[in-house]
């Protein structure tokens, strides 16, 4: 499972050192598209493949499926892991994020996929997250139970 919050620096080729912990669940390659919150999203194969097909199922017919499609399978990549642990991101996926060449980087598991986000768009997720009223509020409508019965 991807956990935590990494920070790491990204090359002036957009090659980025994946942490250790994170390789390990990368042994079979990966998929990078954009998130949701101009950030990006990592995704073993077999995640990848699932989120793929459900978009694919939905109905060509339908503009909001449609913009979906664009978002996710559009935009997606394959990725290798090269020899000292870096991926290669994409240059069109770092302009849409705003991820520059020689940024640091910070990386965040999501369980099973993680995030890269520029720093500075990372620190106005954080400081979303830091408003304790507000994340009440606003969770109060997800099921959060951590019993599994």
């Amino acid at each position: 499972m991807f956990l935590g919050e990494y920070r790491h620096s990204i090359d002036n080729k957009y090659r980025l050192t994946v942490p250790v912990r994170f390789r390990e669940l990368l042994s079979e390659g990966a998929y990078i598209t954009r998130g949701f919150d101009r950030n990006l999203m990592v995704l073993t194969p077999k995640a990848f493949e699932a989120l793929a097909e459900n978009i694919i199922r939905k109905s060509m017919t339908d503009p909001l499926a449609r913009a979906l499609r664009r978002l996710i399978i559009g935009s997606s990549s394959r990725l290798e892991i090269d020899k000292v642990g870096r991926i290669l991101i994409p240059n069109f996926l770092c302009e849409k994020t705003r991820i520059t060449n020689d940024d640091e980087i910070v990386l965040v598991g999501q369980g099973n996929y993680f995030e890269i986000w520029a720093s500075d768009e990372w620190a106005l997720q954080q400081k979303s997250l830091d408003e304790a009223e507000a994340n009440t509020e606003r969770f109060k409508v997800l099921d959060l139970s951590t019993s599994s019965g």
